[in-house]
């Protein structure tokens, strides 16, 4: 492997720009092209390779192979901010906030970013078969993929806005993360749904939000508008129903959508896992409650 970490995943090498913008990179072939560590994607060399030397957070004598403490490794954050965050000063809106838009997120909320201490969750284990046991980190980097995961910075409660008449509110609070939820690629997105549902379980009546980034691509990139739910925050989302009407059931679920359906079919993506799960469900009776929770 080249001295770049991963370098070899790439086929072509840019050798330099024919523009000030840098949106016309000279390319020449990779000649240390790997197919099959490009298939690899993300792998250890990624965060634990620089100049040719394995990093970590804090380094040791005692390994096989010397280990350079790195501290962008040790304050859990700058070592993710590397990729997770683009740095630039191009006119391209793309280099001020990138896509995934994490770190820019937690900026914005005015709290001290916290990657590993969510995604690395804390595990007591040796390093190496045989090793001192030690306090370590594990690398499996849960995420928008891990239903659990959601659940647990979302809060998510029911009540009646005024008794009697038929109307229903969900409070959706981001308790749990320091960053926007969703966040990562603008495609995720949650959706809160109210369904009024008669006896024959034919839906009366539906209300559906949708909390989602929404960006403009072409001909640059462009933040148009987000409804997320920013760190902290809470959103209230009302249904209002005649409690007159045929109605028997009122069905309220949230779910985490890692792309839209729409989209999976425009780019062809045979998904083999669920590409949207749910957060939260709740059906209410009303019959048995009289409209009220």
């Amino acid at each position: 492997m080249s001295e770049l970490p991963l370098k070899d995943q790439q086929p072509n090498l840019v050798t330099g720009f024919m523009d000030s913008s840098k949106f016309k990179p000279v390319l020449k072939d990779n000649p240390d092209f790997d197919p099959e560590l490009q298939d690899e994607g993300v792998t250890c060399a990624v965060c634990h390779i620089r100049d040719g030397v394995i990093i970590g957070p804090s380094g040791s004598s005692e390994a096989p192979h010397i280990v350079r403490r790195d501290k962008n490794m040790a304050d859990g954050h700058s070592i993710c901010k590397r990729c997770h965050m683009v740095m630039g000063d191009s006119w391209d809106t793309f280099y001020r906030f990138p896509p995934c838009g994490t770190f820019a997120e937690v900026s914005d909320s005015g709290r001290e970013p916290e990657c590993t201490k969510c995604h690395m969750p804390e595990i007591r284990r040796p390093l190496v078969p045989g090793g001192e046991v030690m306090n370590e980190r594990q690398h499996i980097w849960r995420g928008g993929h891990e239903p659990d995961m959601v659940k647990k910075v979302l809060t998510i409660e029911l009540e009646s806005e005024e008794k009697g008449k038929g109307n229903i509110v969900l409070f959706l609070t981001n308790s749990g993360s320091n960053h926007t939820i969703p966040t990562g690629t603008p495609d995720r997105h949650l959706t809160v749904t109210f369904t009024l549902i008669d006896e024959d379980m034919k839906t009366i009546k539906k209300k559906n939000h949708k909390l989602k980034r929404t960006i403009m691509w072409r001909p640059f990139i462009v933040d148009l508008w987000d409804t997320r739910l920013k760190a902290g925050k809470t959103r209230e989302f009302p249904f209002a129903f005649n409690k007159k009407s045929k109605a028997v059931f009122l069905d309220v679920e949230v779910r985490y959508h890692l792309l839209d359906d729409k989209r999976r079919r425009r780019i062809g993506y045979e998904n083999k896992d669920p590409i949207n799960y749910r957060v939260f469900y709740k059906r209410i009776d009303l019959i048995e409650s009289g409209g009220d929770l």
